[in-house]
């Protein structure tokens, strides 16, 4: 029996191109909706890995990003 090796993922690495894990589970989750409905892949290798694995994927290697609008000030 063979034991299949998974590449994990460090959070730190993550948390480094997100910000926070709420702006990083928003952005993986609409990158793996576009994965699934057959947008190309940004990062090679991962073979038949689901789509929430590739998005993470492509953070951690800097594909993809959080762009963090800048909210206009209330002026009185």
């Amino acid at each position: 029996m063979s034991l299949e090796i998974r590449q994990v993922i460090p959070m730190e690495k993550l948390l480094e191109k997100g910000g926070s894990v709420y702006k990083l589970v928003i952005v993986a989750a609409k990158r793996a909706l576009e994965l699934s409905e057959g947008s190309p892949k940004l990062v090679t290798g991962g073979g038949k890995e689901k789509p929430a694995l590739g998005a993470l994927r492509e953070i951690a290697e800097g594909k993809i990003g959080v762009r963090i609008k800048k909210s206009k000030a209330k002026s009185d």
